[in-house]
């Protein structure tokens, strides 16, 4: 029997955390060497690593490792944001700190549909906006934030905004048709009825 497909992201909700400053790449992001796993498990620890923690592993106190932002899960972000290689192990890591989505100025086209094909949409909003959601959040760390993909706005307290994303990517969200994997996988049963009608896979 076939599978269930990836969910239909219509809405992400949580708190925020500001990250502030334009042309953060993926290097900054996640540290070329922390690249050499064979998979994505621990890479939430490696998040920002070097804007953490100086040479000799002192804290810088960057608002990842800031106890009052344990647990959020909207990213803001200013220009540029993802920018550099096209590394996914900067959204996964993110995604496995504990991002749903994020909310930016503007990001890397690639970054931006990594984000997608692991479920975390990346919306962006003008800078004027961006900049009252940090304000907002350093204010009150508690303030509950929600990026809905069907109206494409965020809304946080009395504050809500227009984003925007690429058409194709808010389609693949909305739709649940972000994780090919588990869309191919859903299909199973098509897949190998199909396959065994084709001669040079049944044989005859």
């Amino acid at each position: 029997m076939s599978g269930a497909g990836p969910e239909r992201i219509r809405a992400r909700g949580g708190r925020g955390i500001a990250v502030r400053g334009n042309d953060i790449d993926t290097d900054q992001i996640m540290p070329a060497r922390f690249l050499k796993s064979t998979s994505f498990a621990g890479l939430e620890e490696k998040v920002f690593y070097d804007l953490r923690f100086t040479s000799e592993g002192e804290p810088r106190g960057h608002p990842f490792d800031r106890a009052e932002y344990a647990g959020a899960g909207i990213l803001l972000v200013n220009e540029n944001f993802g920018c550099g290689s096209s590394r996914e192990h900067a959204p996964q890591g993110l995604k496995r700190w504990g991002i749903v989505a994020i909310v930016g100025e503007s990001f890397s086209e690639i970054f931006s549909g990594n984000c997608v094909s692991i479920g975390v949409p990346a919306v962006t909003a003008a800078p004027a906006n961006v900049a009252r959601l940090m304000d907002a959040v350093e204010r009150d760390p508690g303030l509950q934030i929600e990026v809905d993909l069907e109206s494409m706005r965020v809304a946080a307290g009395d504050l809500s905004a227009p984003v925007e994303m690429p058409a194709g990517g808010r389609a693949r969200l909305l739709e649940g048709r972000w994780d090919a994997m588990r869309l191919l996988l859903s299909a199973a049963d098509d897949i190998h009825a199909i396959a065994a009608r084709l001669p040079y896979v049944s044989g005859f």
